[in-house]
């Protein structure tokens, strides 16, 4: 690995920057200084404790309705136990932290090969701290560091890439996506043979494993969603819904709701037909190309979802990173533009929550330029992934040149 001595700069400033802003994060998060808006930090003092001393019981939540995640999530919900001298939320935050620092560790090392770059790991430094404290406040950056590991692992270790996205898969269900250019059996054994054996032994040791599948049912369409500004622009000529917290976010229920509802899985059902489309007729397969997937499909399912929430981003940045370890990928565009969502999508919560749930002017602008941004990067992404991948028709041959050609077999 040769280091220039741009990449001795990078090597410098990258850890410098990382640690600056994560001080910032944490000091908002302890509430050394107090962030615009509501506070983010509830989540984990709150609704994770108290997921947290039931999980302890050895069951999950069977009567909470809030808790939708797959059985695997109930790790990083205890995790904080690892850490018995510090308060649970604290605990938390901490842990956050620390993988966070794995995740930038992953892009740094894999930026130093040759064909690599390390404008993943900037992408990552950059990306993380726009989207404010909230990302330490869930545990999405933890499943986010998992799925920056397998990535990166599947050009030379393609079942350990499987085994981390089935691991995945069962913290936070999006990582199944990570598999998406697998070409062969490997990866997706290994992922499958991962997630039956950790369903199995959570299904073994504690009751209640799956039964987050039947507590979504009933969700309307939360706020920040693309199906949202609907109704946002509806309640100002009349509509009469209303905005509830319900399943944990804060929704639209009331008349077309389940129609918009539909609708925005209709959309899904079009980015998965697009997808197997594309799989089906891609040929040049890189080593890029598993990234640049990933983080296409991830970016189709999180903006046509009925529920966007400001977390989700992290998915993308992290994702958007391992693409950009590469030199040959074609996300730079589609990377820039996630940026630019996750700073507009910290204006819109925590700062200016308040304006998107009474649907203000000011709110509906900001969820129209950060779903907006979301649409154009996955419009763009698909576009770069199929020009990269597919190859093109050749061009039917003109009558003349057909005609010449005939002339020639027959003369021959």
């Amino acid at each position: 690995m040769k280091t220039t001595g741009g990449t001795w700069r990078s090597l410098v400033w990258l850890p410098a920057t990382w640690a600056a802003t994560r001080l910032l994060l944490l000091l908002f998060v302890f509430k050394v200084y107090v962030f615009p808006g509501p506070d983010v930090t509830s989540d984990v003092s709150v609704i994770y404790q108290g997921w947290y001393d039931v999980l302890r019981t050895g069951t999950f939540p069977l009567d909470d309705v809030t808790w939708q995640y797959p059985p695997a999530a109930a790790l990083p919900i205890l995790s904080p136990g690892l850490l018995p001298f510090l308060e649970y939320a604290q605990a938390f935050f901490v842990l956050a932290f620390v993988a966070d620092l794995a995740a930038l560790s992953l892009l740094l090392y894999a930026g130093r090969h040759p064909g690599r770059t390390l404008r993943g790991a900037w992408v990552w430094v950059a990306g993380v701290p726009l989207l404010g404290p909230t990302v330490y406040a869930r545990y999405d950056v933890m499943v986010t560091a998992v799925a920056v590991a397998a990535l990166l692992a599947a050009g030379r270790h393609p079942r350990t890439a499987g085994a981390l996205a089935g691991f995945g898969a069962m913290l936070k269900v999006w990582p199944v996506l990570l598999l998406v250019a697998a070409r062969r059996r490997g990866p997706w054994v290994a992922a499958g043979a991962t997630a039956v054996a950790v369903a199995a032994l959570f299904s073994i040791a504690m009751p209640g494993a799956f039964a987050f599948l039947t507590f979504q049912r009933d969700r309307g369409t939360e706020v920040e969603s693309l199906g949202s500004l609907v109704f946002h622009v509806a309640r100002h000529h009349g509509w009469d819904g209303e905005v509830l917290l319900n399943y944990g976010s804060v929704e639209f229920l009331g008349p077309y709701v389940n129609v918009v509802s539909a609708g925005a899985l209709c959309l899904t059902g079009v980015a998965f037909g697009w997808l197997l489309l594309w799989r089906l007729t891609a040929t040049r397969f890189r080593a890029h190309t598993a990234a640049d997937a990933a983080f296409v499909a991830v970016l189709m399912f999180t903006t046509t979802s009925r529920v966007i929430s400001p977390q989700y981003l992290v998915w993308l940045v992290g994702l958007a990173a391992v693409c950009l370890c590469f030199r040959g990928s074609r996300m730079g565009l589609p990377a820039a533009l996630v940026l630019l969502a996750c700073f507009v999508t910290v204006l819109e919560f925590p700062i200016w929550f308040a304006d998107v749930v009474q649907s203000t002017p000011r709110g509906i602008a900001l969820l129209f330029v950060r779903n907006g941004l979301l649409v154009l990067a996955s419009v763009l992404g698909a576009r770069a992934l199929w020009r990269s991948t597919v190859p093109e028709p050749e061009p039917a041959p003109f009558p003349a040149q057909a005609a010449r050609a005939d002339e020639t077999s027959v003369s021959s």
